[in-house]
Order: structure tokens, then C-alpha cells, then sequence
């Protein structure tokens, strides 16, 4: 790539650089502009060309990106939209401890409409509703779970971590732009509305009345995970059809959001790929 093609900014007074850390750090800044920042190749690859507005890149970056890689660089490049920094100025706007080279500024999935419906291949409502998650990693971490388990969306209390900061958006490993998402005021009223369509709402709770694996999830199938250190509200719990808890061992008290999601989540798919004769 001819490097002439980049728009090259070598001080960190420059406005644009300013602003990347703004976005990097004001959670309110983001929602004004609805745009977030994606950080490294694998992320860069796997976003939607159309939400990207904007790229930061390395010379090494550069020399040891891929032929994909160097194609959507030099498309920005075409437009004006890609600038190329010194690793040090890399080092100062990026969040992480080893920064790959390539920063972008993305603008912001919208949020899904109809949370109850059947997914593209036709297959029932699979969703994780979440109450007041706290840990970024966390809620990461079930954005890439839910992908891999064939969740159709994940809905998220507003009392929930900023799902477009830097450490989440990390965490979701690109699954940020697959999984559908929604964040709602009103998790209990959501829950129960949810419940009058017909879908069954599980709450998972230390004093669920079934072990989680007894509930089939063939059907249209919703979970509730609360949060990491006070689980559900009352109110949440109670508008969920059923409580379901997973059974521990040892002195155990509890397992990790993301850890109970998944367990929910594979559950669910297990039952289904054997009502599919999988």
C-alpha cells in the first residue's frame, strides 16, 4: 500500500487525537455521536465496512497486514478517512497494553426491533435478557457466548456496563456486530411481555425450583442473569414464568454471569439440535 495514500498525524494536540480519546473513555461522548471505537486486525476484518467511519493505522501494522487487510485500508485511504501514526502516538490513543496498529471508529449497531422472533433459518427465539451486568469482561464474554450457542439476541437492563467500551467491545471477540441486541428501561416489564407471547422466561436463581437442564427449550426460550454480586431484583425474578438454578458442589455460592449463560445457553442448544435429529 502507498503510504503517500495516508493522511499522516504526529502530534498528540492534533484534534483527531483528541477526540479518539474522548471516545475512548467518555461512555456519554459515545452515545452523542453513536459511534465507538474497535481495536485490532481481527475486529477491523470482521466489522461491517459500512459502520466503519474512520482508521488509525501503523507503518508495522502495514507491513505485516494481509492482502483483506490492505484492501479495506486503502478504500479509506481513497476516501480520506485513513491516517497513519507513529507507534508512539499508537501507544497514547489505544486502550490496550500491546496495541496491534489499526484503530477504528465505528458508528454504532442499531438495536434490535423484534426480540421475539424466529432467526434467519427459521429456528425459535433464543434470548438472554441480563439485569444490571457490572463487569465489561463479563458482558463481553456472553456476547461471544451467546454467538456461539445460537442466541438470537441478548437484552440488557440500562443499569448494565456500556456495551461500546473499549474492555467489552475487546471482549465480544467482533460478535458485537453478529449478535442482536436491545437495552431496555424496564427488564421486569420486557420479561413479561415476553411471557404473555408465549415464550418461556427462566430466571436463573440460587432458589429455582428446578434444576436448569428439566425445562425444555425447544420452544421460544428466554433467560435471566442478574447481577454479578446481587443477582436479580425481586421484581425481575418475579415476572420470569420459572426459576432455574445450577447445581454447585463444594462451598460454592455462585458461578460467574458469563460462566451461567453459557451453561443456560448450551443447554438450550443441546436440547435442539436433538429435536432436530442432530
Amino acid at each position: 500500500m502507498e503510504l503517500q495514500k495516508l493522511t499522516p498525524i504526529t502530534s498528540a494536540a492534533n484534534a483527531r487525537i483528541r477526540h479518539l480519546k474522548v471516545l475512548q473513555t467518555k461512555a456519554r461522548a459515545r452515545r452523542e455521536e453513536q459511534v465507538f471505537i474497535i481495536e485490532g486486525s481481527r475486529i477491523f476484518r470482521d466489522a461491517p465496512e459500512e459502520v466503519l467511519r474512520e482508521i488509525y493505522l501503523t507503518r508495522a501494522f502495514l507491513d505485516r497486514a494481509g492482502e483483506a487487510e490492505l484492501r479495506r485500508a486503502e478504500a479509506f485511504a481513497a476516501a480520506g478517512q485513513a491516517f497513519l501514526l507513529p507507534d508512539t502516538l499508537m501507544e497514547k490513543v489505544s486502550e490496550t497494553e500491546t496495541p496491534q496498529g489499526i484503530l477504528c471508529v465505528a458508528a454504532m449497531p442499531e438495536q434490535a426491533e423484534n426480540i421475539s422472533m424466529a432467526d434467519t433459518e427459521g429456528r425459535a427465539p433464543l434470548l438472554l435478557l441480563l439485569e444490571d451486568l457490572q463487569d465489561p469482561g463479563n458482558l463481553g464474554t456472553i456476547f461471544r457466548t451467546a454467538e456461539a450457542a445460537g442466541a438470537t439476541c441478548i437484552c440488557m437492563s440500562s443499569g448494565c456496563a456500556d456495551v461500546f467500551s473499549p474492555k467489552t467491545v475487546r471482549a465480544t471477540m467482533s460478535s458485537i456486530f453478529r449478535v442482536p441486541f436491545r437495552i431496555t428501561a424496564d427488564l421486569p416489564a420486557l420479561t413479561a411481555s415476553l411471557r404473555e407471547q408465549g415464550i418461556l422466561t427462566c430466571a436463573a436463581h440460587l432458589e429455582g425450583s428446578c434444576v436448569y437442564d428439566r425445562p425444555c427449550y425447544t420452544g421460544g426460550t428466554a433467560f435471566l442473569i442478574g447481577n454479578e454480586g446481587r443477582g436479580l431484583s425481586d421484581a425481575a425474578a418475579a415476572a420470569a414464568a420459572e426459576r432455574v438454578r445450577i447445581p454447585m458442589q463444594g462451598s460454592i455460592e455462585s458461578l460467574n454471569a458469563a460462566m451461567a449463560a453459557g451453561i443456560l445457553l448450551y443447554e438450550a442448544a443441546r436440547q435442539r439440535r436433538c429435536a432436530d435429529g442432530v
